[in-house]
């Protein structure tokens, strides 16, 4: 059993934007693809299916974590390794990822690296767009763009 992920019996939002922002302040200066202005910042965590989800907003990117939830325990697994989920959205891969403060987690990269042009406004909520829409029926209404949905445009159509 050493061996098991433990899970988090709370939500790990201030943990998960921790960890990130050590690593930001740590191990990121100075790296030309980094989007200066952009925080670290993680969305609440909701659970789903028993397991921690939310998105993580840093300068390098944009992803939606998965982490064990409360009484779960996960086989540790080999970092790298790509597992497919079915979320209500749709299905989407997740890999699996390790650091010191956290344990190993599951993480779907969605923007890397973040557009030069998003403001730290955008990313916040394009970060809390993400969790929503991954937690969400998908849209069929082929009128509203995924672009359009994501900045939270529903009422415009973008191609």
């Amino acid at each position: 059993m050493q061996d098991d992920i433990m899970g988090f019996s709370v939500s790990p939002q201030h943990e998960v934007q921790q960890a990130f922002a050590t690593i930001a302040e740590n191990e990121m200066q100075g790296l030309p693809f980094l989007h200066p202005q952009m925080p670290v910042y993680a969305t609440p965590f909701t659970l789903f299916e028993g397991q921690w989800l939310g998105g993580v907003l840093t300068p390098w990117m944009l992803s939606l974590q998965l982490f064990p939830g409360p009484q779960q325990c996960w086989e540790k697994r080999n970092i790298g390794q790509r597992l497919g989920l079915q979320l209500p959205y749709g299905a989407m891969t997740f890999t699996v990822g390790e650091l010191p403060a956290l344990g190993q987690y599951l993480s779907c990269s969605l923007m890397s690296p973040l557009a030069r042009n998003l403001t730290v406004e955008e990313g916040i909520q394009l970060a809390d767009n993400c969790l929503k829409m991954a937690l969400s029926l998908p849209v069929t209404d082929a009128a509203v763009s995924r672009r359009a949905l994501l900045l939270g445009q529903r009422g415009q159509a973008h191609a």
